[in-house]
């Protein structure tokens, strides 16, 4: 069973998939099922690579902004953040960013902030506790 906003991996051809609406079958890509992304936040992996993955959520006077890490994730072209999200309780908001970028993003929103993840296209899918 695949659940709304889960995200999966094609460990062959590096598709990174969302799902928008759950359903009962499992996700294939390339022949073979995809990869279920969990969620870093928790653990020994975690608490290694937390200090440059865990999303920071700060209130500013234009909204939230949410920053990777309390050291700055790097940006370049093998190794870097491709998108950040915020959920809310009124929705969802997701930036994509690009090497050379700053790994963050300042969302003009006043909602209640319920989650921030992100997406390093080496150590994957990481939310903040």
């Amino acid at each position: 069973m695949v659940e709304k906003k889960e995200i999966y991996f094609c460990s062959i051809c590096g598709n990174v998939i969302e799902v928008l609406h759950g359903g009962s079958n499992s996700l294939v890509c390339c022949g073979k099922p995809m990869k279920f992304m969990l969620e870093n936040s928790e653990g020994e992996y975690a608490e290694k690579h937390a200090e440059k993955h865990a999303p920071i959520i700060e209130k500013d006077e234009e909204g939230v902004k949410v920053k990777v890490g309390v050291v700055e994730h790097p940006m370049e072209e093998n190794h870097y953040i491709e998108w950040i999200e915020i959920s809310t309780d009124k929705g969802e908001s997701k930036k994509f960013l690009y090497p050379g970028e700053k790994p963050e993003v300042v969302f003009p929103v006043k909602a209640k902030i319920t989650q921030a993840r992100m997406y390093c296209n080496v150590h994957g899918l990481w939310k903040n506790k």
